[in-house]
């Protein structure tokens, strides 16, 4: 069975796992991107993971942290 347990600042602890809150607003620059590419100065570029999964919960977004 799912357990859910608030904590401080809204933030929930959902089956052992940490999610933070976010407004919308407030949402991180990779949200909703599966891979985020950062090009370097010298020309090269990286691909990181972005953030793609979350759910939303008495108006705010969860975000595992």
């Amino acid at each position: 069975m799912n357990s859910i347990k608030f904590l401080n600042d809204k933030r929930i602890k959902l089956n052992n796992v940490t999610y933070k809150p976010y407004l919308v607003g407030d949402l991180p620059p990779s949200f909703g991107q599966r891979y985020k590419i950062q090009f370097n100065s010298d020309g090269t570029e990286d691909v990181l993971d972005g953030i793609h999964k979350w759910f939303n919960f008495k108006g705010l977004t969860y975000i595992k942290e």
